[in-house]
């Protein structure tokens, strides 16, 4: 099999899940069509709950293990679609479709990597693929659930769409429940402790605050409040204001330290992690991987973004066809000729390094 014929294998397999809904948790249907590729190929797979996965044909437990890793599950579309998003339509080399370039593009070109290189003797890493689910919604029983039961890994490329450079950080994420409080109290009387009006002093002082320590990789911590709640009558002061803070954290901090400076700090009754787990990411600049690709002309950089490098503990790199900028947009795409570079890069970067 040509590398351009598993490109177009890969190109069709791509349309198959586009027009299969897969919301996180529901990806039952498109890792049956996963299933179906290794089948039609003779690569030995497993498959666990909704992700499918399989190792070389020559694993040997004294190398270590590149992770190949892509998920088949997507948010809902949205409400600003023009076109069908289950419907994989090409117009202008952009293949449309819900999925298409986060990360259906990615996944298909590394599922057709895998193949290209599944029957070699002699590769300096064992390989696995994973081809998951509940990426988008963070879920249980994706990645992280597949940690305990796939190869130790020692290295892993993530395909999320980067177009085709090499992230070699990624920011983590910490979501904060913020509780302020105040004096509930009838609207006609006068009320000094307005739990409502507290909250602009809080809102100014989480516009402000800054985070000391920078990342070359990944700049700055950056702190955004998203979400904000209170009251039920209109005639009633309410006792207390929700908040939501997003947390997007660098690599000069972890999860624990940041929630502890905010907790030490924030002007708030009270703020909760929801969740330490989803840390920041990055690999060696000297790794062979990242050297590999350099050697190629591939520009690096610190993604800002969330993927399942956050549930990894080992070096990991995010590569893969596509533009970030276009996931959960309406009328989502990726270009074809993307998803022919995709394979022809992430094929010829690996042969530099197995």
């Amino acid at each position: 099999m040509t590398q351009q014929e598993l490109t177009n294998d890969a190109i069709s397999l791509l349309k198959k899940l586009i027009e299969t809904q897969s919301f996180s948790s529901e990806e039952d249907r498109t890792a049956s069509h996963i299933e179906y590729w290794f089948k039609r190929y003779n690569i030995d797979f497993k498959r666990t709950q909704n992700n499918v996965w399989a190792v070389n044909k020559y694993f040997d437990k004294s190398k270590p293990t590149l992770l190949l890793n892509s998920h088949h599950d997507t948010v809902k579309p949205n409400s600003a679609y023009t076109k069908n998003p289950f419907k994989a339509s090409v117009e202008d080399g952009k293949l449309f479709g819900l999925g298409s370039n986060d990360a259906g593009g990615c996944l298909v070109s590394l599922i057709a990597t895998f193949t290209y290189f599944y029957n070699q003797k002699d590769l300096k890493y064992n390989m696995v693929i994973v081809a998951s689910a509940e990426e988008e919604s963070s879920g249980p029983n994706g990645l992280n659930s597949m940690l305990p039961i796939i190869p130790k890994i020692d290295v892993a490329i993530v395909g999320e769409p980067t177009l085709m450079n090499l992230a070699v950080a990624e920011k983590g994420l910490v979501v904060f429940d913020a509780v302020i409080t105040g004096t509930p109290s009838h609207a006609a009387h006068p009320n000094d402790n307005n739990a409502i009006y507290n909250t602009i002093e809080v809102l100014q002082w989480f516009k402000d605050f800054k985070f000391e320590k920078g990342s070359e990789a990944l700049g700055d911590v950056k702190l955004t409040v998203t979400q904000i709640s209170a009251g039920s009558q209109h005639n009633v002061v309410p006792g207390h204001v929700d908040l939501v803070i997003d947390v997007r954290v660098n690599d000069a901090y972890s999860n624990a330290e940041v929630a502890q400076i905010l907790k030490e700090n924030a002007p708030v009754t009270s703020i909760t992690p929801r969740s330490l787990r989803l840390n920041s990411s990055s690999i060696p600049v000297n790794h062979d991987l990242v050297k590999a690709g350099i050697a190629m002309g591939r520009s690096t950089y610190g993604s800002p973004t969330l993927s399942d490098q956050a549930v990894l503990s080992c070096p990991s790199l995010k590569l893969g066809p596509g533009d970030s900028t276009r996931s959960h947009s309406a009328d989502e795409f990726i270009y074809v000729n993307e998803i022919e570079e995709g394979v022809k890069i992430y094929i010829e970067l690996l042969e530099k390094v197995l």
